[in-house]
């Protein structure tokens, strides 16, 4: 697919910082020129371009934010998400949405694609609002995924928490290889079952995590969103 075709929202945060460097000539539009909670403005900016393609990775991603600040999830995460749906039908552009392991409950793991989602912290509600709008479209791809910075950013990982996690650079370059795939519906990108402090580990070795519980902290964590991704390997051949 001509790269030039593509459009990337949330080129500056840590997924779209990675993705610049596999795949350059992306447009990857500031937030200053194509806001997601201006539809006349992405629509202006969008319309001679001749785009095929929108990878919306945009988001408000902080759970414990998000708690002090819902509306602010629900302007990005829900109606920011409807906009471009709603542009992507306007303009026949295929979308690619980036969701979050966080919209199932967590209570047993190994989540398959059409396991029913049930999200335990308003961050989840907020990206399964925007997902449920991304259903509305034919021509869309939802990849629920997880991923963390290439350098484990705390002093303190969670023991009691499984997921799929992986750095960012891994799953980018997961996302990447799904870009030329026709495929629609609902995708699990991520790696083996794990605990956050092993995912921690995993990044470097020999640095000193310290080990942290989820009843430790102030906001709501689910305990086992791992996923099967069994479909994604099917689909690249992984």
């Amino acid at each position: 697919m001509d790269s030039s075709k593509i459009l990337f929202t949330g080129g500056s945060g840590l997924l779209g910082s990675e993705f610049r460097k596999i795949l350059p000539d992306i447009d990857y539009p500031s937030s200053s020129v194509f806001n997601v909670t201006n539809y006349a403005q992405m629509k202006s900016y969008i319309e001679s371009k001749g785009f095929e393609l929108i990878v919306h990775a945009a988001a408000f991603t902080s759970p414990p934010q998000i708690d002090k600040d819902p509306g602010k999830a629900v302007d990005v995460n829900i109606i920011g998400t409807c906009n471009v749906v709603k542009l992507c039908m306007e303009f026949d552009v295929r979308l690619i949405y980036i969701c979050t392991d966080y919209v199932f409950r967590g209570d047993r793991g190994n989540y398959k694609e059409d396991d029913a989602v049930y999200p335990v912290n308003k961050y989840a509600w907020s990206k399964l609002g925007g997902e449920c709008a991304v259903r509305l479209y034919d021509k869309s791809l939802i990849i629920r995924t997880t991923f963390g910075p290439n350098v484990f950013p705390y002093e303190k990982a969670f023991i009691d928490q499984w997921t799929s996690r992986e750095s960012v650079s891994v799953i980018a370059l997961k996302i990447s290889k799904l870009i030329d795939k026709d495929i629609t519906g609902v995708l699990h990108v991520g790696g083996g079952r794990r605990t956050v402090f092993e995912f921690a580990k995993s990044l470097d070795e020999t640095r000193d995590i310290k080990e942290l519980s989820i009843g430790d902290v102030n906001f709501v964590v689910p305990v086992d969103t791992s996923l099967d991704c069994d479909r994604y390997s099917e689909v690249v051949k992984d």
